[in-house]
């Protein structure tokens, strides 16, 4: 299980390269934000419980707060 911690790190920093790349730095620095997390957790060597029970809190943290973002703070971006 620690190894998938690590692979998940590796796509969090692909995609924080290409959003730096893009013009894009406070996702970019979002994602290497993540990547460390991810990597840090990739070598801590816990029980496999514990790595399911990270992803589920993380999971839970992000998609409560990508449904505030969306919901509260998003401005439509059509019809311009």
């Amino acid at each position: 299980m620690d190894r998938m911690f690590r692979m998940i790190a590796f796509w969090t920093a692909v995609f924080a390269i290409l959003f730096f790349v893009g013009d894009m730095f406070n996702m970019a620095i979002l994602f290497f934000a993540q990547t460390a997390g991810f990597l840090a957790l990739g070598f801590m060597k816990l029980s496999e419980r514990m790595y399911i029970y990270l992803f589920g809190a993380y999971l839970t943290v992000f998609f409560v707060s990508f449904t505030y973002y969306t919901t509260f703070l998003m401005e439509p971006g059509f019809g311009h």
